[in-house]
């Protein structure tokens, strides 16, 4: 067998993805994913499990798959994580897990990303029983927000025995699973839905259009006999620019943009959402939510250039992002941001003016930082800017809740242990550390739940 080099992974066509909005990756089909499973050297001392932010066990699974033993593979991920299905598809595992794979040393790392979703779709859609539940310890937790960070939270105390409900804010569960990220990337009713379905068989409860903060606050739950809270809201509120123009129709953030896009259907054939489809389309920003911005406006039949102010060596984005909307027909403008969004005499966007930038030398952490070059402006016509700049928390929690600590971007400030300066009040994910990753969320709410379970049983998980 090769060991050097992956089992190839089929991908859409790109000018056919680029007409739809199904899933761009196919996946493995049972016969590679065997053959990529048996490239694992199933290490005595896997780095790979340490790099894994919720510890999962991967050389086992990995040694199921190969024994076509796929329900225990589906089994063990299922053990350690809450949405295996979708960390197989939005993880960064080539910086975590498949970074340290010994393997890769030498060759082509395994692909551990995915193996996992190969083998999380196969339990979801033969809908392996997974879990046992602790009996009912009589504690009540309650979880704020139905986000990776809350899932993970609600999942692991459930299945020790607690009576959990999440408060979610939105009229679907999923939090930026279901606003955030587009079609092609998660499916919403194949994977997240089924997934936090498997949440609710655990017995947790989730209560929508609930805002905490507003129509509920803290010091309600526990008056409603919560023994403990687990804030995990995210971090939803989009950052700007503070330029002139951006004001003008036919700019949005990206978080408006993938909202309308995503959770209320505007990708629906038929779809009664209101979105705007430019001719060209400008993103500004390198980040994941750049690519995705930019790859859904594509889809929607227009011209995208993504705006990005350092080179394609430092875009913050997956490889794999970036070599999509690459093959898609996007145009990536390196060295260059924006200095005004210029509209027309009906106040509609017409043109965005740029300037050309340079990276000073790397200073004592390795960093450089872009520079304007003097006399270097430009214009780019276009009918629609999308701003991708990253996303700070909701205010509403810190500011409406006596005693919580937050710091000047309104992040919940939390101990080592995920304590807040509240009593039995625990923080997690986006808002406590601003915007990051699905798998970080959900390391972080994994580890309130055990601090939880610490705290009210007076025992180590």
């Amino acid at each position: 067998m090769d060991r050097k080099h992956r089992v190839e992974i089929s991908y859409q066509d790109p000018m056919e993805r680029i007409k739809n909005f199904d899933e761009v990756c196919l996946g493995y089909t049972r016969e590679e994913a065997i053959l990529e499973a048996k490239r694992c050297l199933k290490c005595k001392n896997p780095k790979c499990v340490l790099m894994c932010p919720v510890s999962i066990d991967i050389p086992l699974f990995i040694s199921h798959i190969e024994n076509e033993d796929f329900d225990l593979a589906y089994k063990v991920l299922r053990e350690y994580s809450s949405l295996p299905g979708v960390c197989g598809r939005v993880c960064p595992q080539e910086d975590q897990c498949e970074s340290t794979c010994i393997l890769g040393e030498k060759y082509e790392p395994i692909a551990i990303g995915k193996l996992e979703r190969f083998a999380a779709d196969y339990g979801l859609d033969n809908n392996i029983e997974d879990i046992e539940v602790k009996e009912s310890n009589k504690k009540k937790v309650a979880v704020i927000g139905s986000g990776p960070a809350g899932i993970s939270c609600a999942g692991e105390l459930a299945k020790l025995g607690f009576s959990v409900k999440i408060f979610e804010a939105l009229h679907r569960p999923g939090g930026v699973l279901v606003y955030g990220i587009p079609e092609f990337r998660l499916p919403k009713e194949d994977i997240v839905d089924v997934e936090i379905q498997k949440l609710l068989d655990l017995g947790v409860e989730i209560e929508t259009n609930t805002v905490v903060g507003r129509t509920i606050n803290i010091e309600d739950l526990f008056d409603e006999g919560y023994d403990a809270i687990f804030i995990g809201s995210g971090a939803g509120s989009p950052l700007f620019l503070n330029i002139p123009g951006e004001n003008l129709n036919g700019v949005y953030s990206a978080n408006e943009y993938l909202t309308r896009s995503n959770l209320m259907g505007a990708y629906k054939k038929n779809s009664q959402t209101p979105i705007k489809v430019g001719d060209h389309v400008v993103v500004v920003g390198g980040g994941n939510v750049a690519m995705d911005a930019a790859r859904t406006a594509r889809r929607f039949g227009s011209k995208v250039s993504v705006l990005y102010r350092r080179t394609k060596d430092e875009l913050p984005a997956r490889e794999e992002e970036i070599e999509n909307a690459m093959e898609e027909g996007i145009e990536f403008i390196y060295l260059s941001r924006p200095l005004e969004i210029i509209g027309n005499e009906g106040g509609e966007v017409e043109k965005i003016k740029c300037i050309k930038m340079k990276l000073t030398d790397a200073d004592e952490s390795g960093r450089r930082t872009p520079r304007d070059l003097p006399d270097t402006e430009f214009y780019i016509d276009t009918d629609m800017v999308i701003l991708a700049l990253g996303t700070n928390p909701n205010p509403l929690i810190p500011s409406t809740t006596e005693g919580l600590s937050s710091d000047k971007k309104m992040r919940i400030i939390v101990n080592e242990e995920g304590k807040t300066s509240l009593k039995r009040v625990y923080a997690g994910g986006d808002n406590v550390t601003g915007s990051a990753t699905v798998i970080l969320a959900m390391e972080a709410g994994k580890n309130a739940a055990k601090e939880i379970y610490k705290s009210l049983m007076k025992e180590e998980v």
